[in-house]
């Protein structure tokens, strides 16, 4: 991870045989990234405001009783994943981001040589276009990494915000709306009311889940209002669940009129 105080790695190991976690960190940003570990494993998370109340999601919290929404409290390393993410496959997603990485990015400090971090909002900047286009992202999303990395400092601060204060934030970005939003919030933020409205499977699945069929985004969000402001943790029990809508539809071909082939 990239932290406000450097790069570092971070090792978690459970015990749950001895009720503990224990954690070793390298770098610059090793003390950071130890006093972030609670909040990352959900420490800061309250759900004891939730009703699960459909068969569900009871189901779901019995079965992972001690699930909690962690937050990472680094936006730009959600973000920049999340924008590569949109309106692609998930394999050319993951693709892209990780030539980015090895491409753009740095090695992570500490013993494991083939760890990695994500480029810094400086480097992400001095990318050039054509690079960005044998990476698979089109000019509109590059333009919307590139514009986010001119305002990193401010963003990294909407870690500290309120999740409304920090949504109005991200989607003053151009190229950032309410899918991108809530995927940062939910990782950088621990936001528990983050719904990705938008994604090409949520809305099904979560209405093949809890009503036996698929529906669209505005039924989505008149669905999970009962259960504001824990919207997102039903998303997450349902996913949890695997009762998603079946995936019958042919899978979408990777375009291939970009200059390189991703590895």
């Amino acid at each position: 991870m990239r932290t406000p105080e450097g790069s570092a790695t971070l090792m978690v190991e459970s015990r749950p045989g001895d009720g503990e976690v224990r954690a070793e960190a390298w770098g610059e940003g090793a003390d950071w990234a130890l006093a972030q570990l609670p909040a990352l494993l959900g420490a800061d998370d309250d759900p004891s405001g939730f009703d699960a109340r459909h068969p569900v999601l009871v189901e779901a919290q019995r079965r992972h009783p001690h699930w909690r929404i962690g937050r990472t409290g680094l936006v730009m390393e959600a973000l920049v994943p999340a924008i590569i993410e949109q309106k692609v496959t998930g394999q050319e997603a993951f693709a892209g981001f990780r030539q980015l990485v090895l491409r753009f990015g740095e090695r992570a400090p500490g013993p494991h040589e083939r760890l990695w971090v994500q480029p810094s909002a400086d480097q992400i900047r001095a990318i050039p276009s054509w690079a960005w286009l044998e990476l698979h992202v089109d000019p509109a999303r590059s333009r919307s990494l590139v514009t986010a990395a001119t305002r990193a400092r401010a963003l990294e601060r909407a870690a500290a915000d309120d999740p409304d204060v920090a949504d109005r934030k991200l989607r003053s970005l151009p190229g950032v709306g309410v899918w991108t939003s809530a995927e940062v919030r939910a990782r950088a933020l621990g936001d528990a009311d983050a719904v990705s409205f938008g994604d090409y499977h949520v809305a099904k699945d979560v209405g093949w889940a809890l009503l036996g069929r698929r529906i669209d985004d505005d039924e989505l969000a008149e669905l999970l209002e009962e259960w504001r402001p824990h919207r997102g943790r039903v998303q997450a029990y349902v996913a949890m669940s695997g009762l998603g809508a079946p995936r019958r539809g042919p899978r979408m071909s990777l375009p291939t009129h970009y200059p390189s082939k991703l590895a």
